[in-house]
């Protein structure tokens, strides 16, 4: 790049978290200096999904990591994340970081979530200096607040959903996940289409790695002819996983080789874990460093995304990147119609099933536990999918290139004419 850019990012998840939004983020930084540019980043202190900090962080925190500078700073951090507990923790990352020098960037990237503190940095880049504002949008707080009830009163309901369309029409460009989040911002926000870019999460695993899987699965205390379901990831409200402790034992009713496996961590797990003590074909595994976490993936023998009843349309899982980089077959436990199964259905990887129901839950993990030869052929599809739709290069270039023009004074329309989107 002949001209290399200013790029501040700033979101309340980065590296070394793990899991969510942090290894893109992450990512994404490190892309932009690979290709000649400058990149610091705003960021917290590392709290997700456990929610909590890693013993009692410094109000602020400078420190270089790839070639790039990361400012931390320590805020709210509430018990029970959710309604004005979050809402708070938001505004403390955004106050922290709004009163913060931004130096002079030639671009500026908020990452939603947080949405508050997004707004609050907004704010802030116009009130001094006119920069280029890119807001990726992750997940959207307007599904989320009708889709879990968790907004509060239907006054901070519409307070919600007020701020995230004033945010998104104020940006420069808007970054989103996926084509169904599109829809939502351009006909519900009334964001204008130019102004919007897809660019799906990439998968920043590489495909299947080589290890003794049997041995992994003996260390484990999995049994050759258990048929191990294995979900990922956050334990929280969304993820709904009381349905997976209820398939639980329905397989031990009935005597089922089936074995469910929640790896993992989240504000939800203490909960899951009291009501798994008695159930023998549940098990909980804490979060592993990453070459162990794909190992523990690959020696599964179906990878689960399981969502709460009415999550339909307010994300798209990551961890979905992830599964489709094993080989193996992935069950969908989401409502029928949401963005999770359209994902997983379009990608050929895996079955979808009705949110809440462990016995069809259970019922497909038997299914493709008997029908081998289909399974084998779902995973081969995952890593086709991965392969041609979820590549980092093609999705870090759309990136770079998308920052490029905007920092040049160029439009996003001018990008989503060229065709790169």
């Amino acid at each position: 790049m002949t001209n290399p850019l200013s790029v501040l990012l700033v979101g309340i998840n980065f590296a070394p978290e793990t899991t969510g939004i942090a290894p893109y983020s992450s990512a994404l930084a490190a892309a932009l200096v690979q290709r000649g540019n400058r990149v610091r980043v705003i960021t917290a202190n590392a709290h997700y999904p456990q929610w909590a900090f890693n013993g009692s962080p410094r109000r602020h925190v400078r420190e270089a990591r790839g070639g790039f500078r990361v400012d931390r700073f320590r805020h709210l951090l509430p018990r029970r994340p959710g309604g004005l507990s979050r809402a708070l923790s938001e505004m403390s990352f955004g106050i922290a970081s709004a009163m913060t020098r931004f130096g002079r960037p030639d671009v500026l990237v908020l990452v939603s979530p947080a949405l508050l503190s997004s707004a609050l940095t907004l704010v802030r880049a116009r009130l001094f200096r006119r920069v280029p504002v890119v807001v990726w949008v992750q997940d959207l707080y307007s599904l989320g607040v009708r889709e879990l009830g968790e907004g509060g009163s239907r006054w901070a309901v519409r307070t919600i959903c007020m701020i995230e369309r004033w945010l998104l029409r104020r940006a420069d460009a808007v970054v989103v996940i996926h084509d169904r989040f599109r829809e939502t911002v351009v006909t519900e926000m009334g964001v204008q289409p130019a102004a919007v870019t897809v660019v799906r999460n990439w998968s920043h695993l590489d495909g299947p790695v080589s290890f003794d899987r049997a041995a992994v699965r003996a260390h484990l205390g999995w049994d050759d002819d258990d048929v191990v379901v294995l979900h990922s990831g956050n334990m929280g409200v969304k993820q709904g996983l009381e349905n997976v402790i209820l398939a639980g034992r329905r397989a031990q009713e009935r005597g089922s080789a089936v074995r469910f496996v929640l790896l993992g961590d989240g504000n939800q797990r203490d909960v899951l874990a009291t009501a798994a003590r008695e159930v023998p074909t549940v098990q909980m595994l804490g979060s592993v460093p990453d070459e162990q976490f794909r190992k523990v993936l690959g020696a599964a023998d179906v990878l689960l995304v399981n969502e709460r009843p009415g999550v339909a349309g307010m994300a798209v899982p990551s961890k979905l990147t992830s599964y489709f980089s094993t080989g193996l077959p992935v069950i969908a436990a989401t409502d029928p119609g949401s963005v999770t199964e359209s994902e997983v259905l379009l990608s050929g990887g895996g079955v979808a099933v009705p949110a809440g129901d462990p016995d069809a839950l259970l019922r497909a993990a038997e299914g493709l536990a008997e029908d081998t030869a289909g399974a084998a052929a779902m995973g081969r599809a995952g890593m086709h999918f991965r392969a041609t739709q979820l590549s980092s290069e093609a999705a870090l270039e759309t990136y770079a290139q998308l920052l490029a023009r905007l920092a040049n004074g160029q439009k996003a329309s001018n990008f989503r004419e060229a065709g790169n989107s």
